[in-house]
């Protein structure tokens, strides 16, 4: 399996040491995916649209910050388990 490697700040990572019970990379992986797949949906949303590319970026954003909010209440559900 390949690797990738996530650089951090040193206050995201003590954050993160904070909770060791948490399977980082599991999250890394999820959040990976969960990105993917919005991206594929939003490629097959605007094919054959007449989305500009500001439309378009746009729409990423607003999945990006999305994404994250699930992610974020991902690791609390995961921290309070």
């Amino acid at each position: 399996m390949p690797n990738v490697t996530v650089s951090v700040d040193d206050t995201l990572k003590e954050q993160m040491d904070d909770h060791p019970e948490i399977n980082w990379s599991e999250v890394a992986r999820q959040a990976i995916r969960e990105k993917i797949h919005d991206l594929e949906v939003m490629e097959q949303l605007v094919e054959g649209s007449e989305l500009t590319q500001e439309d378009v970026d746009e729409l990423a954003a607003q999945i990006d910050r999305a994404a994250t909010e699930e992610a974020m209440a991902d690791l609390d559900d995961q921290a309070d388990a």
